[in-house]
């Protein structure tokens, strides 16, 4: 597998006086390519490739906020109560939650991450991390000072 991060990126046509200056929208859309090969690059970096990356993420949410329900938890992945019904039985029955009910409402009904959950969460994020420190050291200082920019202008992104 040829590393996307270190392959060159594909020629763009320019004139020989002067080289085209992309449109907003030509760069949007590199910004969106980009993210998306990066983002599927560190999704592959999981402990259990068994589970689906919607799965994960659901896992991900429990083991960071505790004990949620299924209607707060299909409003974090923005799905509907029923399907993520379905995703809470696969990590059941996969070990990595259990289902209990709310000591305060008995009507409620938690899910929580199990020790195997928590060991395949904490396990994915050290080789997410592992990955992409890697390839951050071999960046010049440079380079990583734009990251560190960027990493900020991301996240404001994220958050419109």
């Amino acid at each position: 597998m040829t590393d996307a991060l270190s392959t060159p990126a594909p020629a763009r046509p320019s004139s020989a006086a002067s080289p085209r200056r992309l449109t907003l929208a030509e760069q949007s859309t590199e910004l969106r390519i980009a993210i998306m090969r990066l983002s599927r690059r560190l999704r592959q970096q999981r402990s259990d490739t068994e589970i689906s990356g919607s799965q994960f993420s659901t896992l991900g949410w429990i083991h960071a906020e505790g004990p949620l329900t299924i209607g707060r938890l299909a409003e974090l992945e923005r799905v509907t109560a029923p399907s993520m019904n379905r995703t809470v039985n696969c990590l059941v029955d996969a070990g990595y939650v259990t289902r209990r009910t709310d000591d305060d409402d008995r009507r409620k009904v938690l899910v929580e991450v199990t020790p195997a959950g928590d060991a395949t969460v904490k396990e994915t994020r050290r080789r997410r991390d592992a990955w992409i420190a890697k390839r951050y050291a071999a960046l010049s200082p440079e380079d990583r000072e734009v990251l560190a920019r960027a990493t900020t202008i991301l996240g404001r992104l994220n958050d419109q």
